[in-house]
């Protein structure tokens, strides 16, 4: 029976001209849908979903967030401003000598501030801010309540509150606090609030919240104050040195002891220390160690002199605060649309990232220049004044690498089950181990012609086209499927490639895509195995109600063809073209004529690695002008018979008349009932020395 052959499509290529028609978005979506599944869609959404979260708010997650601020410090210690030491800020300060001196540690020396506070007053400061709690009593507190009620300069006394400062005062101290600053209040003397903003891992890093019964905070009471800014609770822009002299650093602010200013001072004296005072802001609080010291981002690295993790004043940071003011310099906020941008894209970039199909090198390049920007951005923008404490630099990594990771499972496991159907659909004509391979390396494939000497076999079931006749079709298909499934699964269990099925006919060869040493030996025990279960279905079928059948005849060469594929971009196939697959044809079409089930070419049993073959004599095949040495598996026959056939075909192409008589009348009488060796017999009878047989 001939039927139509049946031909492998390719996958479609991108439409190259107008009569192609690229395929719609929604279809390639569905279809990708259908290929992952509902519930790993699901779970790839619910984890980009969550990528694009810890993109967006990795500053509220635990863990996360810790790595939030330590870039957060690095960013603002290593694009921290240099600064010369500023002339509109000083600090007077108690220090562990002044307390030695005292005698006195707490509460600090009142005395000592109140004629401090005497002299400055005298100076010409542009104001005092001082950060010291008046929360419990002192013997010279009246020395101080007079100094303070006396002050013309603009002066800020310390004011908290145990509501936000629960570890620093508690509820007696509060109201000892309050009833000292009610008692010295005058329109130059007034309460500041010295509340800081410390994040859970007691960093001071932003301003902080101002509660409106609160009194202004240090740095606002002190200067005035861009109304747009009196409640900014971004980031502190902390200074550092410009320059170190003599292997010292120039404070970014001057620190004077408050012993200086508190000794008598004539009027020539005070001219004289004026030059630190006059038109300044005096911040005055305690310079003491283990006390009123605080973290910043500058804490985290050790200083450039030192090599010490160096902590910081709280008068400091009031100072830092207050330049920040008096410069105008308000880093700017990234708008909430910008972040949720930003999350959405790296975490699109990330699963575009894990689709690359590129060289190693450009995915290479293309994740390196990704890992840049996360690091190389966020520093840009603190540069250029940008308020990066709310950027989750961090996040967009994680979110980035969940987001690789999402789209490269999903296409891992779409890629798997395409895989699965290609190796699947390669398995139909190939075997198992080649699809393997060529799928792990397609261009073993060749997507065009390339010459190869493979071992071709042609097979051919007599008396189908009369079956297909005299049963339904349903019945035709069903016998034609089962006949074909057992020759296909003898082809790839010995490791050939399926190159066609013609009707009732398969077509295959060895030694493409992939050749093997032993190819010969396999297409050769191939050949046998497949006569052998058409007869087993010749037999089976005998049982059903349905005309009989012939026998499987098969026919192997070896030869050189052009294998690949073939047919145009559109629909290809992958098969074998040239002589030897002709030949092979041939040869199987020649078992009719010469009563065999299997013909094997001269080239082809060499490399057989077969021991019992029987020479069928030299015939010129149909349409052929060179004659051909064939061979015929025969498995039944003990060697010395075999050997005794061979003799016979030796001895006609020797010209051994005697011989070739004396044996040709020996087999006569034993092969009596085997038509294909009484043939031979006949045809060697029928032709001279080293003539072929002709077929018709």
């Amino acid at each position: 029976m001939n039927a139509p052959e049946t031909i492998i499509p390719a996958e479609p290529p991108p439409a190259q001209d107008s009569q192609r028609t690229a395929v719609p978005l929604g279809k390639r979506v569905r279809r990708l849908v259908m290929q992952l599944g509902p519930s790993r869609m699901a779970a790839t959404i619910v984890f980009l979903l969550a990528a694009i979260l810890i993109a967006r708010f990795s500053w509220q997650l635990p863990l996360i967030n810790a790595a939030e601020r330590a870039l957060y410090d690095a960013r603002a210690t290593l694009m921290a401003p240099k600064a010369e030491q500023d002339s509109r800020i000083t600090l007077v300060t108690y220090n562990d000598e002044t307390l030695f001196n005292t005698g006195i540690r707490s509460p600090l020396d009142r005395t000592l501030l109140a004629n401090a506070l005497g002299n400055l007053d005298q100076m010409g400061a542009k104001a005092i801010g001082i950060d010291i709690a008046f929360d419990s009593p002192r013997p010279d507190d009246d020395v101080l309540k007079a100094q303070l009620r006396a002050m013309r300069t603009p002066t800020w006394l310390a004011y908290a509150e145990q509501a936000s400062n629960p570890n620093t005062i508690f509820y007696e101290q509060q109201k000892f606090l309050e009833a000292f600053i009610a008692d010295v209040a005058t329109a130059k003397t007034r309460p500041t609030s010295v509340l800081f903003r410390t994040d859970d891992d007691d960093v001071i890093r932003e301003w902080p919240y101002r509660p409106k019964h609160l009194p202004p905070l240090m740095a606002n009471a002190l200067a005035p104050v861009d109304p747009a800014y009196a409640d900014f609770q971004g980031g502190i822009r902390f200074l550092v040195p410009a320059r170190a002299a003599a292997g010292q650093e120039e404070p970014v602010f001057a620190n004077i002891p408050i012993d200086t200013f508190a000794i008598p001072m004539d009027d020539q004296m005070r001219a004289a220390f004026a030059e630190l005072v006059k038109g300044r802001y005096v911040l005055i609080g305690g310079d003491i160690i283990d006390n009123d010291q605080f973290n910043t981002p500058l804490s985290r690295f050790p200083d450039a002199i030192t090599g010490q993790h160096e902590t910081m004043i709280g008068l400091e940071v009031h100072a830092h605060m207050l330049a920040q003011q008096l410069d105008n310099a308000w880093p700017r906020p990234i708008p909430g649309p910008a972040l949720w941008t930003l999350a959405v894209l790296i975490v699109a970039a990330g699963g575009l990232t894990s689709l690359i199909d590129l060289r190693a090198r450009w995915v290479a390049l293309a994740f390196l220049g990704q890992m840049a920007f996360f690091i190389a951005f966020p520093f840009w923008l603190q540069a250029r004044g940008i308020d990066t404490t709310t950027l989750p630099t961090f996040g967009w990594a994680v979110g980035w690498l969940f987001g690789y990771a999402a789209v490269g499972t999903a296409a891992r496991t779409v890629g798997s089950r395409q895989r699965a159907f290609a190796q699947s659909a390669l398995g139909k004509y190939l075997p198992a181990d080649v699809a393997a391979q060529i799928l792990r390396d397609p261009d073993q494939l060749s997507l065009h012609g390339e010459r190869r000497n493979i071992f071709c076999v042609f097979t051919d079931l007599e008396g189908f086209t009369k079956l297909s006749h005299a049963v339904t079709p349903e019945t035709v298909a069903r016998l034609l499927n089962e006949y074909l499934d057992r020759l296909s699964d003898i082809v790839l269990d010995h490791g050939g490639t399926i190159d066609k099925f013609v009707g009732d006919a398969v077509v295959a060869f060895w030694g493409a895509p992939l050749s093997r040493p032993d190819d010969g030996e396999r297409a050769a025990a191939a050949a046998l195995a497949m006569y052998e279960a058409g007869e087993t279905f010749r037999i089976d079928l005998a049982a059903e109600d349905v005309p009989p059948i012939g026998m499987t005849r098969v026919g192997l060469h070896v030869g050189d063809a052009i294998v690949g594929n073939f047919g145009g971009e559109g629909r290809i196939q992958y098969t074998a073209l040239g002589d030897s697959m002709n030949t092979a044809s041939r040869l199987e079409a020649a078992n009719k004529s010469l009563k065999t089930g299997v013909l094997i070419s001269a080239e082809a049993a060499a490399r057989s690695g077969r021991d019992d073959l029987v020479p069928m004599g030299r015939v010129t095949l149909r349409g052929r002008a060179q004659p051909v040495d064939l061979f015929t598996p025969r498995p039944d026959l003990v060697p010395e018979r075999r050997a005794r056939i061979a003799a016979l075909v030796a001895a006609h192409a020797a010209g051994d008349k005697n011989a070739h008589v004396t044996a040709a009348t020996a087999l006569a009488a034993e092969f009596a009932q085997d038509a294909s060796i009484l043939f031979l017999i006949e045809r060697l009878n029928q032709t001279k020395e080293g003539e072929s047989y002709v077929l018709s």
